[in-house]
């Protein structure tokens, strides 16, 4: 709901329907009023996980930056209000609770976790305010805890994301690990957190199928940085590679500690492709790790946002989720734009249940290609790719869209 902001003009009352309205003289001189519009960002800027969040909020700004310079919706002004969750469920409930009380916030661009998503979503539902996470991997958060047996729900209509499924990329981890890197044998280990659990328990179904065989399964604590008791274990199973469900905090001391035993790679998912994973072990070569989308660097798609970013000189790097965050800012700022467009170029007095609206129909070429949702608010972009760590840096050995 936005709102009547009173206007006396040659002695009638005007009424004018807006979230934050302000002159707005223009760098071109052109003069006129402008609403503002605020879209939430929701991330980790501090703690462990902190570079992926960086690059998250610096990818989401930029999107606000250029929509602002090129007035990609005449007459309205974007502003981005970035939270820290400290990658913390509680902290991003609390983060919630801001961006519903924040009338001139349209749009929630965000978390990073699964656990902390799922924190954030029935308020945000509730309120019917959008929400798009360029991170969030967990099946069951657009398709309900059920959608193992076939049984898809979508629980949160406001819930959108910009990265694929836990379902998808584990299925492509463990086809990548048993028929390119020709591992059979594998032990399994999570952080128990929803993210990590749910990856690894895709994993697993799949790897079996093809006829892998899991030699060893255990849990870790993503707050532990001393794993010798489980590598242990993995010494005495005989798995030619560790699969990790869980971030790079932990996952780096993992990996370290295990080749000073045991000369395997670990592999993980997109929280594991970070430049911090490498700096924080010495003994990353041979690694691996999927990630959603394809490299933005061997993207044309991506090329503008790439200059753009470095031209912009954020001290941090866009990471793993940069052309996701940008594009899921992105649909925001599309689906803001159909609204203005559908009212004579002003927003209307429930500005977010047209937004929300809107999003479903969204469809852009955007950083990382087309960009659309289906039914359950899921990326119809399917495209992995895995990586391995070679000559102390990430490359990517296999993009594809997952079926």
């Amino acid at each position: 709901m936005l709102i009547l902001t009173a206007v006396l003009t040659t002695g009638a009352l005007t009424l004018t329907a807006c979230g934050s309205r302000d002159d707005d003289k223009g760098s071109s001189g052109d003069s006129g009023s402008t609403q503002t519009v605020v879209i939430g960002l929701d991330a980790p800027l501090t703690g462990d996980l902190s570079a992926l969040g960086l690059g998250i909020k610096n990818s989401a700004d930029l999107a606000v930056k250029t929509a602002n310079k090129d007035k990609t919706v005449p007459g309205i002004k974007f502003e981005l209000k970035a939270l820290d969750d400290q990658a913390q469920p509680s902290v991003g409930q609390q983060n919630a609770t801001q961006f519903i009380q924040d009338k001139n916030v349209l749009g929630v661009v965000g978390p990073l976790n699964s656990g902390v998503a799922q924190s954030m979503q029935k308020p945000l539902n509730d309120a019917g305010l959008t929400q798009v996470s360029p991170a969030n991997t967990g099946t069951e958060l657009t398709q309900g805890n059920n959608w193992k047996t076939g049984d898809k729900q979508r629980p949160f209509k406001t819930y959108f994301r910009t990265a694929t499924t836990d379902a998808i990329q584990g299925a492509f981890a463990a086809n990548y690990l048993y028929k390119n890197a020709n591992i059979k044998d594998v032990y399994l280990i999570d952080d128990q957190k929803p993210y990590g659990a749910g990856l690894a328990a895709s994993f697993k179904t799949t790897f079996t199928e093809l006829g892998g065989k899991i030699v060893g399964t255990d849990h870790v604590n993503p707050d532990d940085r001393d794993f010798n008791s489980v590598v242990t274990k993995v010494k005495g199973s005989g798995a030619k590679a560790v699969y990790y469900g869980g971030e790079y905090p932990a996952g780096a001391p993992l990996s370290q500690q295990l080749k000073d035993s045991i000369k395997v790679p670990l592999m993980g998912g997109d929280g594991m492709y970070s430049a911090d994973f490498i700096s924080l072990n010495k003994k990353a070569e041979g690694d691996i790790a999927t990630s959603v989308g394809k490299p933005v660097e061997e993207l044309e798609s991506a090329k503008k946002f790439i200059a753009d970013y470095k031209t912009a000189g954020y001290k941090d790097a866009y990471e793993a989720y940069g052309g996701g965050t940008y594009d899921a800012t992105w649909a925001i700022i599309e689906a803001v734009k159909a609204v203005a467009a559908d009212n004579d170029g002003e927003l209307p007095d429930d500005a977010r249940t047209k937004v929300l609206d809107a999003m479903s129909k969204i469809q852009f070429e955007g950083v990382t290609g087309p960009v659309s949702f289906d039914e359950y608010g899921d990326t119809t972009n399917t495209m992995m790719t895995a990586y391995q760590v070679t000559g102390g840096k990430w490359t990517s050995k296999l993009s594809e869209a997952v079926k």
